[in-house]
């Protein structure tokens, strides 16, 4: 799926439940399902039955609990991603700095959510992360980066700073300021607005960034630019 799709081809989003609560599955389905264009195909109880499911019904969007028996959501959504498989993960959890959601990023979630979201959050999150086109919640998600990067960085050694991933080299210089513009959480109308580009200029970067360093969508570039070191932690009262 690219990052313009929206869903299936018919206009259809199909959507994977993943959680080992069978009532929360329900209330998220009754939310979901009763808006046009959602399609609940399926449900899971545990992380192998969820990447089983999501290679058999090819879901556009998966809703992924974390803490689940057999398997948990952090090594579903590094199998999921690992089969190349077009599904957005959103990762669900319980609290905005939970290191699991950090581990949900960095094993190839699109986006995290709280479990007690507003129903209209939880439609428009699910829109925004099949479309590919936004960041759930960016400045939280900036903000959980900068939290858990600043808390696993190791004390610079002495010497030579590391030579930084050559994919970088692939960048034009404006391919490079979209991407630091990604990184800060910016969404592609104010990155247009910040270098007087029109959106659909924007959005053409942005293709050509996920392209050429291999991402999936733009939360993976945001947590590419923090851990190649591009995007450095800024703000200690984070």
């Amino acid at each position: 799926m690219t990052e313009a799709d929206d869903g299936s081809g018919d206009g259809t989003l199909r959507l994977l439940l993943v959680d080992d609560q069978p009532l929360l599955r329900m209330g998220f389905r009754l939310v979901l399902e009763s808006e046009d264009g959602i399609e609940v195909v399926g449900e899971a109880g545990d992380g192998a039955e969820a990447v089983r499911l999501t290679a058999e019904l090819a879901p556009d969007v998966v809703l992924m609990d974390v803490r689940m028996p057999v398997m948990d959501g952090i090594e579903a959504t590094r199998q999921i991603a690992a089969a190349h498989s077009d599904a957005r993960v959103i990762i669900l959890t319980t609290f905005d700095l939970d290191e699991y959601a950090f581990a949900g990023l960095q094993a190839g979630a699109s986006a995290f959510l709280l479990k007690d979201v507003a129903p209209s959050e939880l439609v428009s999150a699910v829109r925004l992360v099949a479309s590919g086109d936004a960041v759930v919640s960016p400045r939280v998600t900036q903000r959980l980066l900068e939290t858990f990067v600043r808390g696993q960085a190791p004390s610079p050694p002495a010497g030579p700073a590391p030579a930084p991933d050559p994919l970088l080299k692939d960048l034009t210089p404006r391919e490079l300021e979209v991407l630091r513009a990604i990184c800060e959480g910016l969404s592609n109308a104010e990155i247009a607005h910040r270098f007087f580009l029109s959106e659909a200029t924007v959005k053409s970067h942005v293709r050509r960034i996920l392209t050429k360093l291999h991402l999936r969508d733009r939360v993976q570039a945001v947590v590419y630019g923090y851990e190649t070191g591009l995007i450095v932690p800024s703000n200690p009262d984070y």
